[in-house]
């Protein structure tokens, strides 16, 4: 396991010993011989873990431990006391330490703790990222390119791209690793490709953290990427890192980025030429090892030409471009995919043993799928869930019902079999799954797979009333 250690230790041969040993398992070390030192460094080096001596000159252990834990709440910090201290370890742990150790010190059970102390702070986080983004649902059964199915050409040349990238992060030798703009329609999958980067790639053991642009109020979003200091706002009662900052030796996704408001597009533009993040109400910047991957399905760069995104954000993030294919560009994987939601959700709802019929199968390589992948899974799962027989006809498929002729026939339909632009494309699924549902915005939102405050917000945006 990859990560960085600072040690505060003014015993130089004891820290040099530390450090030497960590250092030959690969792990990254600072030295700080003081208190103040300390803190410093805890600022300029973004250490995962800290090991924090008792007997420091100028302010003792437990007044730093006290500070840094004021500072940075979510750090561990394992505290070293000397023998017959043991009244300063338990005052240690009431402040907040997250282990101790005895001198002399043994570095094999330093390196243990340390193991320990940074993989619980990992699942804690990624845990914390799951809470707020709606739980282990969003969490794909595999990750990594496994989780992309598909044998049509497009998916075939989609993984072959995003292997590429994951063969030049790994080859990667100094610098950051550039951002990564994920396009597409609505559905096709874009977090699943951004996971599949995270996973795949050398940042695997880090944290995946992921914001949706589009489900925040504007006002809150730059406190949820940035952070806040206590009573940078009437509502900051304590201090709060970000995501920004919780994606630190990770992954930071950040979903419907076109969704951005200017200002914070500044901000987002100087954290990926800077690598630095300032915390709403502060004066300092913390440095951060972040990559950033951005999905949109919105055209860019119309946007840029209107005035509503930064042109200079949008090459920033664009250097490196992922283009998803609709799922009427899929020849052949409608089958695949609905036989893998097939499976997923008879093992989720108790009814093994179900299948399509082959004109069902049909029906729905003929569909067009306007809501792509994300359509197809919620139909699959609406089907297992009315379903009375084990064999799904074609007439049990919830899909549109159109003239004869009209299915793939373009002119049967008096109509391009696509509106012009995406808006179009998004305002008609939103009012299909609304009419469907008859307004009930929980039931529709569940129907789309998104959340409630993000279809109430595309409302509002579409002036659905």
């Amino acid at each position: 396991m990859s990560y960085s250690v600072l040690i505060v230790e003014d015993e130089p041969v004891l820290a040099r010993n530390m450090l030497l040993y960590l250092e030959r398992h690969g792990i990254a070390c600072q030295l700080a011989s003081s208190g103040e030192e300390g803190m410093a460094l805890l600022e300029a080096a973004r250490p995962d873990v800290v090991v924090l001596d008792h007997n420091l000159p100028g302010k003792d252990g437990l007044s730093v431990l006290r500070l840094m834990r004021e500072r940075e709440p979510q750090l561990p910090v394992v505290m070293a006391t000397g023998h017959g201290s043991e009244q300063v370890a338990v005052e240690a742990m009431k402040a907040g330490a997250f282990d101790y150790l005895i001198k002399p010190v043994s570095l094999h059970q330093l390196k243990q703790v340390l193991d320990r102390a940074v993989q619980q702070q990992r699942q804690a986080q990624e845990l914390r990222h799951l809470r707020a983004g709606g739980g282990a649902g969003h969490v794909p059964a595999a990750q990594g390119l496994a989780a992309l199915l598909g044998e049509s050409p497009a998916m075939r040349k989609l993984r072959g791209r995003l292997r590429q990238l994951v063969d030049a992060e790994e080859r990667l030798s100094e610098g950051h690793t550039p951002a990564v703009l994920i396009g597409g329609e609505t559905g096709t999958g874009k977090e699943l490709v951004a996971r599949a980067l995270h996973f795949e790639g050398p940042r695997r053991a880090g944290p995946f953290v992921e914001i949706n642009c589009a489900s925040l109020p504007s006002q809150l979003v730059e406190s949820e990427l940035f952070g806040h200091e206590r009573g940078a706002f009437t509502d900051a009662r304590e201090r709060r890192i970000g995501l920004v900052e919780a994606a630190h030796g990770g992954t930071l996704f950040l979903d419907e980025v076109g969704e951005l408001e200017l200002a914070t597009q500044a901000k987002l533009l100087k954290l990926l030429e800077d690598h630095q993040v300032r915390r709403l109400g502060s004066v300092r910047e913390q440095k951060v090892d972040v990559r950033v991957l951005a999905a949109t399905n919105r055209p860019l760069e119309a946007m840029v030409a209107s005035g509503q995104f930064r042109s200079d954000l949008f090459y920033r993030l664009g250097m490196l471009r992922i283009e998803l294919p609709p799922l009427r560009e899929r020849e052949g994987d409608v089958a695949l995919l609905a036989a893998a939601f097939l499976v997923r959700s008879t093992r989720r709802y108790g009814k093994a043993g179900m299948r399509f019929s082959d004109d069902a199968l049909q029906a729905l390589s003929r569909h067009r799928w306007p809501g792509n992948v994300r359509e197809l899974g919620n139909l699959v799962e609406q089907c297992v869930i009315l379903a009375s027989d084990a064999v799904i006809e074609a007439e049990d498929l919830p899909l549109p019902v159109m003239p004869d002729g009209a299915l793939g026939d373009p002119v049967a339909l008096g109509t391009e079999p696509w509106p012009s632009s995406l808006p179009d494309t998004e305002r008609r699924l939103l009012v299909n799954a609304l009419e469907r549902n008859r307004w009930n915005v929980t039931q529709a939102a569940r129907a789309l797979g998104i959340s409630r405050d993000t279809l109430r917000y595309r409302i509002d945006k579409f002036g659905l009333k």
